[in-house]
């Protein structure tokens, strides 16, 4: 029994000894790994949280209107305010007038009430003139708004940190002035069709990149060095150029007196000149060309690792050529294809410069709207939420697939 003990101590201190000698090792290697984790954190994770952050994020009103917010506490929601929220108002107006920031404000609420912004910076005006009331009956011979209980439903809400308003928007929701949730009007429905016809978009490019990208895939497999490096090369090119460049060179090629036009006149294949610009299928085609690679790699490289001893043997088995290639040969290509289609999907989700230049109006995604409320309109919470949105349905999709096909089945190369 004592021998036992010894032995086991003997192993206990052999251990010890071993995780000892191998900490400088796993410290060498985490201060290697640091700056990768330190990048990471700063140029993914932060714009993340940031993103997330933004989309409901709602200082503005609760900055300029804090005297208004604090008096409608009080506030029964039913009817128009009492003189003594008007006299906050006129204070906090006042006050914003001197400060410049009204504006602000009345941006923020024109988000939710048409007009509302011309409507503030007019009440911060006529409430920098005031020195004395009564104040309600001055606001409400200004204009009617201030006497709609729905207007002050909306400030009163707006005064919250955070608001859901921007995340709801990004859907086609909106809240009712009892706090509720409802769908915008039919006419003002616009941001779920965008999110389909983005989802559309990029299917159909995965599709089509799918159908020219797998037979692109096996025949460099199976073709002599000298062919399979210049077809490699071909299909390489594409990623050695910059995106804009090569969307470029499709607006070239589609124009009404392009390329493709000239050829087709030629031809007598058509009487008159095709649109083929600023439309879906121009849309899908430069966008096709532009992400085969992204497909074809990984189905190259899965396709690579297939011995081509396992067709032969099924065919001495008495397997016919497409027998034997969808019984034995494709179904181990899948790693690559649901690798392929998954990235080739994804970038495509967030496509942004070559639907602007190459679609038309009923071909703008997501990433167009995202781009068109932060560089002109300014509105960081709408952008943000749709952002949170695209981010979610990627996710999702993400998660789709490996629940479809297996996390063993993802493979890149």
């Amino acid at each position: 029994m004592t021998d036992i003990k010894a032995v086991d101590i003997e192993r206990i201190r052999t251990f010890v000894a071993v995780r000892q000698a191998a900490r400088p090792a796993r410290r060498a290697a985490f201060a290697l790994a640091l700056p990768l984790v330190a990048f990471l954190v700063v140029a993914f994770v932060a714009p993340i949280l940031y993103l997330l952050v933004t989309a409901v994020d709602n200082p503005e009103t609760k900055a300029v209107l804090p005297q208004t917010i604090a008096a409608l506490d009080r506030w029964d929601g039913t009817a128009t305010p009492d003189e003594a929220v008007f006299a906050a108002l006129a204070a906090d107006l006042k006050q914003a007038n001197a400060d410049k920031t009204a504006a602000l404000v009345g941006k923020r609420l024109n988000y939710e009430i048409s007009g509302m912004r011309s409507k503030v910076l007019s009440a911060s005006r006529m409430a920098a003139g005031l020195e004395v009331g009564p104040y309600r009956e001055k606001f409400l011979e200004a204009d009617p708004v201030w006497a709609d209980p729905d207007t002050w439903a909306v400030i009163k809400r707006n005064g919250a940190a955070l608001t859901p308003y921007y995340l709801l928007t990004a859907v086609d929701l909106q809240q009712t002035p009892s706090g509720g949730l409802e769908r915008v009007a039919p006419d003002q429905s616009v941001f779920m069709t965008i999110l389909g016809r983005t989802l559309l978009v990029a299917g159909m490019v995965t599709a089509f990149t799918l159908i020219l990208g797998y037979p692109v895939a096996y025949v460099l497999t199976i073709a002599p060095k000298a062919i399979a490096g210049i077809m490699m090369l071909m299909v390489l090119l594409p990623l050695w150029t910059s995106l804009l460049v090569r969307t470029t060179a499709w607006v070239v090629l589609l124009q009404s007196d392009g390329v493709i036009n000239s050829i087709l006149m030629a031809l007598h294949l058509t009487a008159e000149k095709v649109q083929l610009i600023f439309t879906r299928v121009g849309t899908v085609t430069a966008m096709t060309h532009i992400q085969l690679p992204f497909t074809i790699l990984p189905i190259y490289s899965v396709m690579r690792s297939i011995q081509p001893t396992q067709l032969r043997a099924a065919r001495s088995l008495g397997a016919g050529p497409t027998s034997a290639f969808w019984r034995i040969y494709a179904p181990q290509t899948v790693p690559g294809v649901v690798a392929g289609c998954l990235m080739t999907f994804i970038l495509s989700l967030g496509y942004y410069i070559t639907p602007a230049l190459v679609g038309g109006p009923q071909d703008q995604m997501v990433s167009n709207f995202i781009s068109t409320y932060i560089n002109r309109d300014l509105n960081w919470g709408l952008a943000a939420a749709l952002g949170v949105v695209l981010l979610i349905v990627t996710l999702a999709i993400y998660g789709l697939f490996l629940r479809l096909v297996g996390a063993d089945k993802f493979k890149l190369g």
